[in-house]
């Protein structure tokens, strides 16, 4: 799902009741804590420029997300 179409479900949850309301909160931090919806960070982008020849390739920005993800930059 889009981060647009997790907005929305959690302003709608938010509006249904004091129950889903409490889902929506929760709903809403994850959101904000995924990995996938995350931008690169400065130092991995700096990192893959180093590693790489060619920095906005595919492979270098794969390589810059596992890495982010890890936690290693």
């Amino acid at each position: 799902m889009s981060k647009q179409k997790l907005k929305k479900i959690v302003k709608e949850l938010k509006g249904a009741s004091k129950m889903h309301a409490s889902q929506a909160e929760r709903l809403g931090g994850l959101i904000k804590k995924s990995p996938t919806l995350l931008k690169l960070s400065a130092s991995c982008k700096a990192a893959a420029r180093k590693k790489f020849k060619v920095y906005p390739s595919a492979y270098a920005n794969m390589w810059a997300s596992k890495t982010q993800k890890k936690g290693k930059c």
